[in-house]
């Protein structure tokens, strides 16, 4: 074999391992770029399914604060009103459901837990998921409770 044969032999591996490392830089770019111009012009999910929050009602108040046991011998003096969306209406719902949800929620609870504002919100959320799921009106789908405000919550 002569030299000039030896050389293109060389050059050939060379040529065909450049191209086809261009080739996969190449594609992961462009990859990369038709993602990123997918998302891009997906836009959030969120701006595609505005939901309309509910508008407010009428608002329902307890006639009195309830006293809850809490773990250790500790006590809960809770007091609390639901808002009411404009679907549920000019007639107030019972109230009871929504104490007895409340009763159960807390009942047990560790002082510990209720004397931070984060622990008061999280078990203020799981109440007014519990209270939505339960005053939600079932043959039209629409959201009846839409919060709950505390009027009085002491813990001894």
């Amino acid at each position: 074999m002569s030299k000039d044969e030896k050389d293109a032999s060389a050059e050939a591996p060379k040529r065909s391992k450049k191209m086809l490392m261009i080739i996969m830089i190449a594609l992961v770019v462009l990859g990369g770029g038709g993602a990123g111009a997918f998302f891009m012009l997906k836009g959030d999910s969120a701006e595609a399914k505005e939901v309309e929050k509910p508008v407010k009602g009428a608002v329902v108040a307890m006639d009195n604060a309830i006293t809850i046991n809490l773990a250790d011998a500790h006590y809960l003096k809770l007091g609390f009103t639901l808002q009411l969306t404009e679907a549920a209406g000019e007639e107030a719902p019972d109230i009871a459901e929504a104490i007895d949800l409340a009763i159960d929620q807390y009942t047990g609870m560790e002082v510990a837990e209720l004397e931070t504002e984060k622990g008061r919100e999280s078990a203020k959320k799981e109440l007014l998921e519990k209270v939505e799921k339960a005053y939600e009106n079932e043959e039209e789908k629409t959201q009846v409770v839409m919060d709950i405000y505390y009027t009085q919550f002491v813990t001894q």
